[in-house]
């Protein structure tokens, strides 16, 4: 079984000027719950860990859960509101973003929720900003010291400097989970963003050095590669444009980890060691997996990730 722990939240986006004001569409999303939903739709086993806060908007983020058949018997309800990841448009045309999850239920997970996490739990993945947010990141770095020797832990970076713009937060954590990370995966925008003029395969070479044996660094239009502490690298350009009808590309990189955690989870290799004893042929497999899924996604307008079916 999976637990994927991190935010669930709305992303509300400007629908344009009423009568009396500005409409709203409001739509479920954070990174970790992409993930968790991503799983759970290609047919594995998931639980998903962390707060969800009460009244309405709270009450429809748990229904989302439970209809997604995600596991929700270590998601705790805690009084408090639901962060909010508001979009539109400024009076010039240019993109204009606001977050308001100060005291909002996602960042307030607790050292005692642990203890619901079901016993069958046996990978456990991370990421985006209840990393960096405290004391939910704290609470989740406690997790990772208790399961990193005996469970796989997975890691997506995913900064987001609207919610901790310091970025040096963003490298320390990346930092403290290298060593205790079997699967890591960031963007090549990560990448840019956290370490200017680094060169990627420079960055992976240090990355494997501190003991993550698989990582992943996505590319957009450029594809993907895959570096491995004995496999070497492996590298798959992006699916021609004759496969993918890109509508845009929200959810795509959330539906790519949980590709890759799938892929592993069918191929029986859902383990520490079994993670470390990839070849390059595995490596090819599963990316070429995520790649498929992500770009059924890109054809879709929000994130809207595939089922399992849909893969062959």
């Amino acid at each position: 079984m999976f637990i994927v722990s991190g935010e669930a939240l709305f992303d509300v986006f400007a629908t344009g000027d009423t009568a009396t004001g500005i409409g709203f569409d409001g739509r479920i999303g954070g990174s970790p719950f992409n993930v968790a939903l991503g799983l759970a739709r290609l047919g594995q086993p998931v639980g998903f860990l962390g707060g969800i806060g009460t009244g309405f908007a709270g009450e429809r983020l748990l229904r989302a859960l439970r209809e997604e058949g995600i596991d929700t018997r270590c998601t705790p309800l805690l009084q408090a509101p639901t962060t909010i990841s508001l979009v539109g448009v400024d009076a010039q045309g240019v993109p204009s973003y606001a977050f308001y999850g100060h005291g909002c239920a996602d960042r307030l997970l607790q050292p005692a929720h642990l203890a619901a996490i079901p016993p069958e739990a046996r990978a456990f993945h991370f990421g985006s900003f209840a990393m960096v947010v405290p004391p939910t990141a704290d609470t989740q770095r406690l997790l990772v010291e208790r399961e990193s020797a005996r469970s796989l832990i997975s890691y997506d970076v995913n900064v987001r400097t609207n919610v901790q713009p310091d970025l040096a937060v963003w490298r320390d954590t990346l930092a403290w989970m290298l060593p205790r990370t079997q699967l890591l995966k960031l963007s090549d925008e990560d990448l840019a963003l956290l370490y200017p003029g680094r060169a990627i395969d420079d960055f992976a070479a240090e990355a494997l050095a501190t003991g993550t044996p698989w990582l992943v660094v996505t590319r957009g239009g450029e594809g993907a590669v895959a570096f491995h502490a004995t496999a070497g690298r492996v590298a798959l350009p992006a699916l021609p444009p004759e496969q993918v009808k890109l509508v845009d590309t929200v959810g795509a990189g959330d539906t790519f980890q949980a590709a890759l955690l799938t892929w592993l989870a069918e191929a029986g290799r859902l383990t520490p060691a079994a993670v470390a004893a990839l070849d390059a042929a595995a490596l090819r497999e599963a990316l070429g997996f995520a790649m498929r899924a992500a770009a059924i996604t890109c054809g879709r307008r929000g994130a809207d990730l595939p089922r399992r079916a849909e893969l062959g």
